[in-house]
């Protein structure tokens, strides 16, 4: 069975830092590509960052900068840091892990960015 637990979210401040994390089980990691994706009410969910299995990663123009994603597949974990936050990074996000035709999901971890 497969299973994406994500972890680490929560309200912070505007400028304030958060570290997600999505431990991976049911899958062999290292040759996923691991992505992060948000979704607020209302609107479709996108994609924030990626780590392909090679270890390239790529990222929403909008959190170049501020956003890093990386993963350690010793622990079949993959992390997204998250500084500079802004109010609008305020989200639900979500993990996922991509190979070919085979695409899971986390259940997804709450992000607010408030003062």
């Amino acid at each position: 069975q497969v299973q994406l637990v994500e972890s680490g979210g929560g309200l912070v401040q505007p400028g304030g830092s958060l570290r997600l994390s999505c431990a991976a089980s049911g899958i062999l990691f290292s040759i996923f590509d691991m992505s992060w994706y948000r979704q607020t009410p209302g609107k479709q969910r996108e994609l924030v960052a990626v780590v392909t299995s090679g270890g390239s990663t790529n990222y929403l123009d909008s959190v170049k900068g501020r956003l890093t994603i990386s993963k350690d597949n010793a622990k079949n974990t993959v992390y997204l840091q998250m500084n500079s936050l802004k109010p609008e990074d305020t989200a639900v996000y979500y993990c996922n892990a991509h190979l070919g035709s085979l695409n899971y999901w986390g259940q997804g971890t709450q992000v607010t960015v408030s003062s």
